[in-house]
């Protein structure tokens, strides 16, 4: 009997570890690193990559699945102040795990007006380390990069409320630089 409890207490031991490790986050890099390269489709097909923000500032945020609670007005939030965003020099791209026709309807429903790009496989967000991987699901993190126009992660916001992160997102822009360039 002694067998059997010890037994299902070292099956329970390994069970919680898997599952722990495999809700570990992945280690984003720091602030004043290189933000990892991407190369992904976005709504319309088109395919972005870092490269093309070079010389201006992009506001990266991974979020979990289109049209959700969360997601949804995180987004609509970002469109709304998208001009306050742009007159920071900053462009603004969400990514998730969602395919290019979940991208499209969920751009096309909110009039979304910037890119969300179709990270399937999970590989753009396991390098910025905003992956969950709970085995049969993944999804995206809420977290948001602010990328300077080097390529470099200038700020890495974790803890992201959809009701008020594009005014931290605006602070931050407008404290990495004060002047922008018209």
């Amino acid at each position: 009997m002694l067998k059997l409890i010890l037994g299902g207490l070292a099956v329970l031991l390994l069970a919680a570890s898997l599952v722990l490790w495999m809700l570990r986050p992945g280690a984003p890099r720091p602030e004043g690193s290189a933000a990892p390269d991407f190369e992904l489709r976005d709504q319309h097909g088109k395919i972005h990559r870092l490269a093309d923000y070079a010389g201006r500032w992009l506001v990266l945020y991974f979020y979990p699945r289109d049209d959700t609670p969360g997601c949804t007005e995180q987004a609509c939030r970002l469109r709304d102040d998208i001009g306050v965003l742009g007159d920071l020099d900053a462009a603004v791209v969400g990514v998730s795990v969602d395919d290019v026709a979940s991208h499209a309807a969920f751009a096309a429903k909110y009039r979304l007006p910037f890119p969300l790009l179709a990270d399937a496989d999970g590989r753009v967000a396991a390098a910025y380390g905003s992956l969950l991987n709970l085995g049969v699901v993944r999804f995206a993190r809420r977290q948001t990069f602010i990328i300077d126009p080097n390529g470099r992660i200038a700020a890495h916001f974790t803890k992201v409320d959809p009701a008020s992160h594009v005014q931290q997102v605006a602070q931050t822009l407008l404290a990495l630089h004060p002047s922008p360039t018209p």
